[in-house]
């Protein structure tokens, strides 16, 4: 059974791919370390594998570049339905379960946990069928406690093994006391604002992310 940690968020544009490549930093150490965005719409302007690649420092071999790529910046499910084609979860299944299992596995979805990707499923539905527990982003802004309390019940809901939550922004005390408290669950760490923003910036950053080191479980 492959092993790694899927990356999602409590909205879209919170920061899960720097959080993802906060993770290669943090976790390659020893060890192969493999990230794979299945999903990506908006490749018009976005391209989170390079962004990944040139935050994290990546090789080739720590990328998996194959998955369904779409353009429009909207959910999935839209984004294939403007470009006349569905989103098919057993082809990338497939195509996951061909790689090598001696890696460990970083997985980023796309938007929050139930954006529809197909007429049944949403994105919860491919973390199920992936079976890696989850890292939640949620950016320290109004909002961000019930947003977060509701994504981690989400997941819960559904058997889903919440790994910890990353909060990205200014830093705030009392929001990360609410969600640990209420929402039981590990706050892994408080990512600032990084300007610049590059790999050098976010290696430096990168030791302060789970210093319990609680996700090493899951790499091991």
């Amino acid at each position: 059974m492959p092993r790694g940690l899927f990356v999602t968020g409590t909205d879209t544009g919170v920061g899960k791919t720097v959080v993802a490549a906060s993770l290669l930093h943090r976790y390659r150490a020893g060890r192969l370390l493999r990230y794979w965005k299945p999903i990506q719409t908006g490749v018009e302007s976005d391209d989170d594998t390079a962004d990944v690649a040139r935050l994290a420092g990546c090789d080739e071999r720590e990328l998996f570049r194959h998955g369904v790529r779409l353009p429009r910046p909207v959910s999935p499910h839209l984004a294939a339905r403007l470009s006349g084609c569905t989103i098919d979860t057993d082809e990338l299944l497939e195509a996951y379960c061909r790689e090598s299992h001696d890696a460990r596995w970083i997985v980023e979805g796309a938007g929050g946990v139930l954006v529809p990707i197909n007429d049944r499923e949403t994105m919860a539905d491919l973390m199920l069928r992936l079976g890696l527990p989850v890292v939640v982003v949620a950016r320290t802004a109004l909002g961000t406690i019930n947003h977060t309390l509701l994504t981690v019940e989400a997941l819960r809901l559904r058997e889903l093994t919440v790994a910890g939550v990353v909060m990205v922004g200014r830093q705030d005390a009392d929001a990360c006391e609410a969600i640990e408290r209420y929402g039981r669950v590990a706050i892994l760490g408080q990512m600032p604002t990084l300007t610049p923003l590059t790999c050098s910036a976010l290696a430096a950053w990168a030791p302060q992310l789970d210093p319990a080191d609680r996700l090493l479980e899951y790499f091991v």
